[in-house]
Formats: structure tokens, C-alpha cells, sequence
């Protein structure tokens, strides 16, 4: 294993997997709030940034199954926020 990452691109990696980590944070902090299980508009936005930032470090490590994983999440990440603000376009009945 090579552990010799230029300390920028390491802080980049550890704000992207912090980034990440908040979804899950917000998701849960949300759904303790109401009481259910929810996916917060937050849980999205976070699964972007977090994804692009560690697709970005995963790029510069050239590392193929990490490059992957992160581009296929973003996708993912993506087309929900894409329903979301689709839905938010859509006028309610009454209005």
C-alpha cells in the first residue's frame, strides 16, 4: 500500500468521506424529528458533494473501483434531486 498522498489531495479525501458521512447524520436526525424513517432533500445534496469530492480523489488516485463506485452513485445522487425539484415544479391540486 502506498500511504505517501500529498496533503492537500489527503484533506480532499477526508472532506469528501466527511461530506458523505453527514447524509447519514441528517437522514437520521430527521427521521428521529418525525418519528419515521425519511430521506431529507439534505441527504441528497450531501450524497452529491460528498460523491463528487471522493470521485475527484479517486481520480487522482487512479484508483478504477473506486472511480466507478463514486460515478455510479452520483448518477444515483443525481436523478433523485432531479425527481425532487421536478416535484417541486409541479403545481399541487388547488393551486
Amino acid at each position: 500500500m502506498n500511504f505517501d498522498i500529498d496533503g492537500g489531495w489527503l484533506a480532499v479525501g477526508f472532506l469528501g468521506q466527511a461530506l458523505f458521512s453527514a447524509r447519514f447524520i441528517v437522514q437520521w436526525l430527521s427521521s428521529e424529528k418525525l418519528k419515521k424513517s425519511v430521506i431529507p432533500k439534505a441527504f441528497w445534496y450531501f450524497s452529491v458533494a460528498g460523491g463528487a469530492t471522493l470521485l475527484a480523489y479517486a481520480i487522482h488516485r487512479q484508483d478504477p473501483v473506486f472511480i466507478v463506485g463514486q460515478a455510479a452513485g452520483l448518477f444515483i445522487y443525481a436523478r433523485n434531486l432531479q425527481f425532487l425539484w421536478r416535484e417541486r415544479q409541479t403545481p399541487t391540486p388547488g393551486e
